[in-house]
C-alpha cells in the first residue's frame, strides 16, 4: 500500500565524476555554441569556466561513464533526476523543474518540440558532442524566454587539427548494436566536422525478481525495441582571429515500441513508426572593430512523428474508435516546425563593462491528424529582447546584471472539432543579478538572484487530453524567483570542492484542476511551489592508482497552494558514487553505485527505492584503441521509474573505440 503520509520531497544525490588520472586533456569546446553569463577569468580559449556548481558535463565524462544519450549524461550532475516515463521517453528534472521549464538547446538554439515543450532525451545521442552545459535557476538572457528553472545546452564538436576523429562499435544485451563515427579537419581558414551514430536494439531483459503479470511475462520486455540514427555536418569559415561563420545540418530518425503497462487495466499498445528531426543552423560571430562584435543565430527545425494505437499485444489491428480527441484512436501524425533567429551585440568599449544586447524571434507551428480525420493547426510567435552587463568591479570581482522582455503572440488556432477562441497576446519582464568573487588559490564564491518566466505551450492551452480535459486558451505564464549562493574551487592539494544553497519560489504554476465540467479537468494557473536545497561535491585522487568522488543534493519541495496534492516525478533521495582503480597506465576498473529513494508517481502510488551497481573494465592495447566491457545493474535489481514500467535488469555491453 502507498504511504499516504504527507511530507516534503527530499532528494539526496551523491555522485562521483571521475577525473582522468592519466591527465588526458579535455578537447576544446565549440566557442560559438557556448552560452555563459560569466566565466572564470583564467579559463583559456576553447574551454568553459563554470558559472555555477557542476554546470558542465565534459566529453571525457560522457565517454568514461558510457553515457550514450543526453539524458544518461545529464544524470551525472547533481540536482538532476532522469527517468523513463510511460511513453518510453527519457525525461529530465533539474532541481524539481521539468524539461518544459528547463528547455533544451543545441549551440544556444532551442530544440524543444513546439507542441508540448518536451523532448525525448533518449533520442539525442552524445557521440557528436563536445560538452553539455546546464544553467540552474540563473541563466544568460540570451537563451530567451521559458527558462523558468534554467537551461540545458548541447555543444557540438569543432576540429582543432588537420585530421582527427574516432570510430566506435558496440554490442550488448537484447542484441543491442551501436556504431558511431566522427571526422573533422581544421585547415585554418575553414573547417569541416561530420558525424554519424546508429543504435538498434530489440529491447532489454527484466530482472529475474520481476513477477509476471497478464501483460508482461518477464524475460525480454514486451514491445521495447528502438532504432535510432543521426547524421550531423558542420562547415565553418574562420577568415581571421576574431570572425567565424558556421553552417550546421542535423538529421535524426527514430522508431520505437512503447512497452505496455504491467498493470492490465492501464495497458495500451502503442508503437512509434517514426520520430524524426531535421535541422539547419547558421551561427556567426563578427568583430565590428576593436571593442564590438555581433553574433547571429538562425535556425529551422522540423519535428515529425507518428504514434499507432493497437487493439491488443499482437500489434496488427489499429483502433477504429476513440473518445473524440486527437490521438485517441488509430494512427496520429504530428508535424511541427520552428523558424527563428537571434542577434546578439556585445561591447567592451567602456572600461570594466562587457555589455550585451540580444533580440530573438521564434515562430512555432504544430499540425496534427489521426485516423478519425480530426485535425488541428496551431501557430505561435515568441519575441524576446535581453540586455546584460558583466561589470568587473575589481580584478577578482564581477557583477553580472540582466533584464529581459518577452512576448507570446498566438497566430493560428484551428481545430476541426471542439474549436477554441484565439487568446490574447501576453508578455513578461524579468531581471537578474549575480556577484562572482574569484579568490586566489581558493576558488570562486558567488550569489545570484533571477526572476524567470515560462509561457504555456500549445498543448497546455488547447489539448483535450484524449477527451478527458477542457482546453484553457487563456492560460498565463508561470513565474519563478530563483536564489543561489555557492562556492567552487580547490582549497588544498588536489581536492576539489563545490557547494550551493538554492531557493525557488514558483507562482502561477500550471496545474490540473479536476471536475471542472462533466468529470473533466482543466489546466489552470493555481500552483504555488517552493523549491529549496543544498548541493555539495568533492573529488580527489588517492595516491597514484585510486580516485574517489561524490556529490550530494538535498531538495525540499513544498506545494504551498495545495499541501494535500503531491509533487511527483522526483525521488525522495538519490545517492551515487564511484571508485576508480588504475593498476597500470593502460588498464582501468570503475565501480559506479546509484541509490534512489521512493518517489510519488501519482497521488496514490509511491514507487520503491532501489540500488544499482555498474562495473566497467577498460584496456588500451595501443594508445589509439580503447576496449571496454561493462555490466550494468550488477545485482539485477527489480525497480521502476514509472508505475507499471519496470527498468532493465542486469545487462552487459562490449565496446571498442579507435581515435585518430
Amino acid at each position: 500500500m502507498p504511504n499516504e503520509r504527507h511530507r516534503p520531497t527530499l532528494t539526496l544525490t551523491l555522485l562521483g565524476l571521475a577525473l582522468n588520472v592519466q591527465a588526458e586533456s579535455t578537447p576544446p569546446v565549440y566557442d560559438l555554441g557556448t552560452v555563459t553569463v560569466t566565466a572564470t577569468p583564467e579559463a583559456p580559449l576553447g574551454t568553459m569556466g563554470a558559472d555555477q556548481v557542476a554546470s558542465v558535463v565534459t566529453l571525457d565524462a560522457m565517454r568514461r561513464y558510457n553515457r550514450d544519450t543526453v539524458g544518461a549524461a545529464l544524470d551525472l550532475l547533481p540536482g538532476v533526476t532522469v527517468a523513463t516515463n510511460s511513453r518510453n521517453e527519457q525525461v529530465v528534472f533539474v532541481r524539481g523543474f521539468d524539461s518544459r521549464q528547463v528547455p533544451l538547446f543545441i549551440d544556444g538554439i532551442p530544440v524543444y518540440v513546439p507542441y508540448d515543450g518536451y523532448v525525448d532525451f533518449g533520442r539525442f545521442t552524445t557521440a557528436d558532442l563536445s560538452a553539455i552545459q546546464v544553467a540552474k535557476g540563473f541563466s544568460s538572457v540570451t537563451y530567451g524566454p521559458n527558462t523558468l528553472g534554467g537551461a540545458i545546452n548541447l555543444i557540438s564538436r569543432k576540429p582543432t587539427r588537420e585530421l582527427e576523429g574516432d570510430v566506435s562499435l558496440g554490442f550488448g544485451e537484447g542484441t543491442t548494436r551501436q556504431a558511431s563515427a566522427n571526422v573533422g579537419s581544421n585547415q585554418g581558414l575553414w573547417y569541416v566536422q561530420a558525424g554519424a551514430a546508429w543504435t538498434d536494439s530489440d529491447g532489454f531483459r527484466l530482472s529475474s525478481d520481476f513477477e509476471p503479470t497478464a501483460t508482461e511475462d518477464g524475460g525480454a520486455r514486451e514491445n521495447a525495441y528502438h532504432r535510432d540514427d543521426k547524421l550531423s555536418f558542420k562547415l565553418g569559415l574562420t577568415p581571421n582571429a576574431t570572425d567565424e561563420y558556421a553552417l550546421s545540418y542535423y538529421r535524426q530518425h527514430g522508431e520505437k515500441g512503447q512497452p505496455p503497462s504491467t498493470d492490465p487495466s492501464a495497458a495500451r499498445y502503442w508503437q512509434w513508426p517514426y520520430w524524426d528531426k531535421e535541422s539547419l543552423y547558421f551561427i556567426s560571430r563578427t568583430a565590428l572593430g576593436a571593442t564590438e562584435s555581433v553574433k547571429l543565430r538562425f535556425y529551422h527545425d522540423s519535428y515529425d512523428n507518428a504514434v499507432e494505437s493497437y487493439t491488443d499485444d499482437t500489434y496488427t489491428r489499429l483502433k477504429t474508435s476513440g473518445r473524440g480527441s486527437l490521438g485517441a484512436a488509430g494512427k496520429s501524425v504530428y508535424d511541427d516546425r520552428t523558424l527563428g533567429g537571434a542577434i546578439e551585440l556585445r561591447s567592451t568599449r567602456f572600461a570594466r563593462h562587457d555589455l550585451g544586447l540580444s533580440v530573438q524571434l521564434k515562430q512555432d507551428e504544430h499540425k496534427g491528424d489521426d485516423t478519425l480525420k480530426q485535425t488541428e493547426h496551431f501557430e505561435d510567435t515568441q519575441t524576446s529582447v535581453g540586455l546584460e552587463d558583466n561589470i568587473r568591479l575589481r580584478e577578482d570581482l564581477t557583477l553580472a546584471l540582466g533584464a529581459t522582455w518577452s512576448e507570446l503572440r498566438p497566430e493560428t488556432v484551428d481545430k476541426l472539432t471542439d474549436p477554441v477562441p484565439k487568446p490574447d497576446t501576453q508578455s513578461a519582464a524579468n531581471g537578474q543579478a549575480g556577484l562572482f568573487w574569484d579568490v586566489a588559490q581558493v576558488g570562486r564564491l558567488y550569489a545570484t538572484v533571477a526572476t524567470k518566466t515560462r509561457f504555456p505551450t500549445l498543448k497546455d492551452r488547447y489539448s483535450l487530453r484524449l477527451g478527458t480535459a477542457i482546453p484553457n486558451p487563456d492560460l498565463e505564464a508561470e513565474h519563478s524567483i530563483n536564489y543561489e549562493i555557492g562556492y567552487q574551487g580547490t582549497p588544498w592539494g588536489r581536492l576539489s570542492l563545490e557547494a550551493a544553497l538554492f531557493l525557488s519560489d514558483v507562482t502561477d504554476l500550471i496545474q490540473q484542476v479536476n471536475d471542472v465540467e462533466d468529470d473533466k479537468y482543466q489546466m489552470q494557473n493555481v500552483g504555488e511551489v517552493r523549491l529549496a536545497g543544498l548541493e555539495l561535491g568533492a573529488k580527489a585522487p588517492i595516491g597514484t592508482h585510486w580516485e574517489l568522488g561524490g556529490n550530494l543534493t538535498l531538495l525540499d519541495r513544498e506545494n504551498r497552494s495545495d499541501p494535500d496534492t503531491r509533487l511527483t516525478g522526483v525521488p525522495d533521495h538519490k545517492l551515487t558514487a564511484h571508485v576508480l582503480f588504475r593498476p597500470i597506465d593502460r588498464l582501468e576498473a570503475l565501480l559506479y553505485l546509484q541509490y534512489e529513494g521512493p518517489r510519488w508517481d501519482s497521488q496514490t502510488v509511491e514507487l520503491d527505492r532501489y540500488t544499482t551497481a555498474n562495473f566497467k573494465l577498460s584496456y588500451r592495447p595501443v594508445e589509439a584503441l580503447l576496449l571496454e566491457a561493462r555490466l550494468d545493474n550488477l545485482a539485477d535489481a527489480d525497480y521502476a521509474l514509472a508505475d507499471g514500467y519496470p527498468a532493465a535488469g542486469r545487462t552487459w555491453m562490449l565496446n571498442a573505440r579507435y581515435e585518430f
